[in-house]
């Protein structure tokens, strides 16, 4: 049910100019799907809807495009993998779920950050060298911000 009726919202708002969750909610309704406020609010989040301005004043819901290189399948796999992080100079050091390992190294190779030269997988650690170890901070900052998305 929830996949039809996230297929039907991407396909709504593709077609109308929608602004409200109440105007979504009734879209949703004449189509057939029966949902309340909090649905609709919950699906726009899972979605990552945002709203875009168009002609003048007015706003609609859009779908928010992950950024270059960050497809949703390595943003997953990214956050359930990660353990912890550490670096030694420009060396970034990450811990994994047992068995991970090279998926979230795949994963941040997929990234394509220019600061990360390459990287070596175990079984529950990734060696990554980094260009310098300013760089490393950053990608550690990027990784962080990757993972605690993933927790809210």
């Amino acid at each position: 049910m929830k996949v039809s009726r996230h297929a039907k919202i991407i396909e709504l708002i593709t077609q109308h100019d929608i602004e409200t969750q109440e105007e979504l909610a009734e879209y949703l309704e004449d189509a057939g799907f029966k949902v309340t406020q909090a649905t609709v609010s919950r699906d726009i989040r899972d979605l990552k809807l945002t709203k875009m301005s168009v002609d003048g004043g007015r706003q609609k819901y859009v779908i928010l495009k992950p950024e270059e290189g960050m497809s949703e399948k390595y943003i997953r796999v990214l956050q359930d993998g990660y353990a912890s992080m550490d670096m030694a100079q420009n060396i970034l050091v990450v811990k994994t779920v047992s068995g991970m390992a090279m998926a979230v190294a795949a994963a941040i190779d997929a990234m394509k950050w220019n600061e990360v030269v390459g990287c070596i997988a175990g079984d529950d650690t990734i060696m990554c060298a980094i260009r310098s170890a300013e760089d490393t901070a950053a990608v550690m900052e990027n990784i962080q911000k990757i993972v605690t998305k993933g927790k809210q």
